[in-house]
């Protein structure tokens, strides 16, 4: 009783950290700004006038990666200084490995927090250090994710509720969206989902144009773009250039990095920054300016070759040979010296060395992305709609899981054909019944670990730009995904039930139907908890069902828990498998006769459920047990997702420690 009683406790207390942590009013968003043009109309974004005009300069930035010791082991930017332009489009080109993406995301505060790397440099936007105020941005990822089973248009309408001013009419918001689709060249596909590896949807250059307008929602005044015509063919990487080109015209400041693009899309880039080996070797204009730099260098790009490939050659490691590797690196080290030389003489004449307030938070670039917070009712009705749209609108998911229920159902009935009151029939039953529990367990476990992990990353995108808090998007996950949840377990029941002959009374079968439909619940939260744990979906699934297989073990036929060793005995208690075997048992043998031949034979149920240590409760109390459980998990799946927000490296001030450091590289 006192264990039972300190079980109920635990429980109690779980429950009410759940409840305060959905009905909470989440993590705190960042305040709003007082900056008047936060109540600029979203919709003159698209009219050049809507979005003002950004200069961003950077100096001396310098990411070094450190070793145990804390010794600078590699320098993955050096030195690096820039500048991008309002309504110009900045390219950041040069070969793998050259520092492209990490320049990209120091400039958008993204670079991951690491303990190895330290970040130093100076910020500027419009001339003011960055800690004086936040802008707008939008970043669009190499990656595009989406919830697959959504249109095009609903995609973008939701993401309009969720940024957008409450005030606003939703004859506006139409407006507004309907102005992107139009703008980014989505019109034809508006009404298409956007589809995955198992549906076709939308093409890659369609994905990758819908980013971007998700990203404009907000109407950003700079636009960050990683890689963006990766994956794309020569067509669709010009249409997304051309699409970032006309945002550039539009009055955005749009920097994205690109490893070596065609002539034509080269010819729409206003300035480039060459980067080889973390050193800048030119930043400047774009199109002729490079070439005739380069050739007062007495490097001439030919007669009918892509400036961008002879740009490319040029500051490339060749690795054909020893000889070439030794030629090309003393080529890079001579233009890197060139351009330092006249960037130091630009920098003697400019302020950006100052170092005053130039300490830089990635959260004030964002801020001003989170200034409109809906209120805890409203994000969960326009999370649980999409939930249910995504959730019943997954076609071959359902229709594998259908398929697998009725499957299993069939093949586990066809080996307990019929079962009797015979003696034996007790083990048939037993095993049955523990087969079910695990089918059902991992069949919930399986698809959601193969699916979360992708959506994490969704969320924590949106989360990121203060679209919504943990505890609606949990809480409507849950409530939306009941009913498709609950459809497998019903059709494998339905089928298994009347073919193992188990006991024949409605009462008993809809008691068995509810059990394994909160098994399943509790085994999706599971899912949940080891996909915000595991950082990719490959290392969720291999997780997934290792922790499974404990509880399996000690679900209550293979060990019996009154010989459990003290030390494992809290297994049993946290088990899904455990309570859902032992409340299937409870209904099946409860009332049940069996045939006697010898006086030491089982005749009742009850004798059976003793036998075996799994009398002694209600059906009621195992579904508590496991409504506890199913609590428990998404109590850690909240704590695990707002532990795991991702952080952002701090940008520092260089120190003459940093500066002795620099020059000794320069020296070696």
């Amino acid at each position: 009783m006192e264990v039972r009683g300190l079980g109920q406790l635990l429980a109690a207390l779980a429950a009410a950290l759940f409840v305060r942590a959905v009905a909470g009013p989440g993590p705190a968003l960042l305040p709003p700004a007082d900056d008047e043009d936060s109540d600029a109309d979203p919709e003159a974004g698209g009219e050049g006038g809507g979005v003002p005009p950004v200069t961003i300069r950077w100096a001396r930035i310098t990411c070094a990666l450190k070793n145990k010791r804390g010794d600078v082991a590699r320098f993955l930017l050096s030195n690096a200084s820039g500048e991008a332009k309002s309504g110009r489009l900045l390219a950041l080109m040069g070969p793998s490995g050259s520092g492209k993406t990490t320049l990209l995301n120091v400039l958008a505060g993204q670079l991951t927090a690491s303990p190895s790397l330290h970040l130093s440099g100076f910020l500027y936007i419009n001339g003011r250090p960055i800690s004086e105020g936040g802008y707008k941005i939008a970043y669009v990822r190499q990656e595009d994710l989406f919830f697959s089973q959504l249109t095009v248009r609903e995609t973008l309408s939701l993401a309009a509720e969720l940024q957008l001013r409450r005030t606003l009419t939703p004859e506006r918001k139409e407006s507004y969206v309907n102005d992107l689709l139009f703008r980014l060249g989505l019109v034809n596909c508006a009404d298409s989902i956007v589809g995955d590896a198992k549906v076709r949807g939308i093409s890659g250059g369609e994905k990758k144009r819908l980013s971007l307008a998700c990203e404009l929602i907000a109407s950003p005044s700079i636009i960050f773009a990683d890689e963006p015509t990766t994956g794309l063919d020569a067509f669709q990487a010009e249409k997304v250039m051309e699409t970032l080109r006309q945002l550039a015209e539009d009055g955005h400041t749009v920097i994205c990095s690109i490893h070596q693009p065609r002539g034509s899309v080269y010819g729409k880039f206003d300035d480039i920054v060459l980067l080889s080996e973390g050193e800048v070797i030119y930043m400047g204009p774009a199109k002729e300016e490079p070439l005739l730099y380069f050739a007062s260098l007495g490097y001439h790009c030919p007669d009918h070759v892509n400036p961008a490939e002879f740009l490319a050659d040029l500051i490339s490691v060749d690795y054909s040979s020893a000889e070439s590797v030794q030629s090309s690196r003393k080529r890079i080290e001579n233009l890197i010296e060139e351009f330092s030389n006249k960037v130091a003489i630009t920098e003697s004449n400019s302020s950006l060395t100052n170092p005053e307030g130039s300490e830089f938070s990635p959260k004030l670039i964002q801020k001003s992305t989170t200034k409109h917070r809906r209120g805890w009712w409203r994000q969960f009705r326009l999370l649980f709609k999409r939930a249910w749209m995504q959730a019943f609108r997954d076609g071959p998911t359902n229709k594998v899981r259908a398929r697998m229920s009725v499957a299993s159902a069939i093949i586990f009935g066809s080996v307990f054909w019929r079962m009797g009151k015979t003696q034996t029939s007790i083990q048939d039953r037993m095993g049955l019944l523990q087969v079910t529990a695990i089918n059902t367990a991992m069949a919930a476990l399986t698809k959601t670990v193969g699916v979360f992990p992708k959506e994490r990353a969704i969320v924590d995108r949106e989360r990121a730009k203060g679209s919504y808090a943990l505890g609606p998007y949990l809480s409507s996950k849950l409530l939306a995904e009941i009913p498709i949840g609950a459809a497998f377990p019903l059709i494998f029941g339905s089928i298994l039930y009347p073919m193992s002959k188990l006991h024949p009374t409605f009462s008993r079968f809809a008691k068995f139907c509810g059990i394994v439909t909160v098994e399943s619940f509790a085994a999706s939260a599971m899912g949940l908890t080891v996909g915000a744990m595991a950082p990719t979906t490959e290392a969720a699934m291999a997780l997934g069902p290792s922790l499974m297989t404990v509880f399996i073990v000690f679900g209550g036929y293979y060990v019996n828990p009154d010989n459990t060793p003290v030390i494992f005995r809290w297994i049993p208690k946290v088990s899904l498998i455990r309570w859902a075997f032992q409340g299937l048992c409870i209904n099946e043998f409860k009332g049940l006769q069996f045939e006697q031949q010898h006086s030491y034979d089982i005749q009742t149920g009850e004798q059976a459920l003793e036998r075996f240590s799994l009398g002694g409760i209600r059906i009621a109390d195992t579904l508590v047990a496991q409504g506890r459980i199913l609590m428990f998990w998404y109590w850690l799946t909240y704590l695990l997702l707002k532990k795991n927000r991702p952080k952002y490296q701090q940008l520092l001030p260089p120190s003459e420690e940093d500066q002795n450091k620099q020059q000794v590289k320069e020296v070696k």
